[in-house]
């Protein structure tokens, strides 16, 4: 028996809330079609597994975290989402911006998110080391140290699995492809499921 939805009418899903997913090129799909990026097919996760969540795709090709910050007021007060994924801090480390930089931005994004009444979920980002190890170091250590000073959950390294393998990078050798994205879904869901 077909499911026959009337004109204006919504599936029988029950609403439980909005799931932000403030981010950069990682979660905005570049280079491929939206429908491709970890961020779509989380929507098409939680819907196949009985979750009511909207989400909301906030990333921005280039963004650094205080850009986030800058846009994450008006995102809440639109949204006023339960849940913000926090996927920042790329772009800062291959611009070589202070590592304390980082930190108070994403901290702050943290208080706003929690401020508002949403719960964060942190993923960590890895760089490659062209500032020298002490600095790439120093940045990889900010986000475990964040996640366990605001208590929150971590997505160890969003790209786990992904950024060593070619098999599931663009020719560009930054950006996760199409199968890269699928394995960047299953590092977030590892995590978000449990605060589901």
């Amino acid at each position: 028996m077909a499911l026959v939805l009337l004109a204006g009418t919504q599936p029988a899903w029950p609403a439980e809330g909005t799931i932000v997913v403030l981010g950069d090129s990682l979660s905005s799909g570049y280079g491929l079609h939206i429908s491709e990026s970890w961020v779509s097919m989380l929507e098409e996760r939680l819907r196949a597994e009985g979750y009511g969540y909207e989400v909301v795709n906030a990333s921005i090709t280039g963004d650094t975290s205080s850009g986030g910050l800058a846009r994450l007021p008006a995102l809440l007060a639109a949204h006023e989402p339960s849940i913000v994924i926090v996927e920042l801090g790329g772009n800062d480390g291959l611009r070589g911006q202070p590592v304390q930089s980082l930190r108070t931005n994403l901290s702050r994004i943290i208080e706003l998110a929690r401020d508002h009444g949403a719960a964060p979920i942190l993923t960590g980002i890895q760089i490659p080391p062209n500032y020298g190890i002490g600095y790439t170091g120093a940045f990889a250590r900010i986000y475990p140290e964040l996640a366990a000073d605001f208590d929150i959950p971590l997505v160890g390294f969003l790209m786990e699995d992904v950024a060593l393998n070619g098999d599931l990078m663009q020719s560009d050798g930054m950006h996760p492809n199409a199968r890269g994205h699928e394995v960047m879904l299953e590092n977030v869901w590892a995590v978000l499921a449990d605060l589901l």
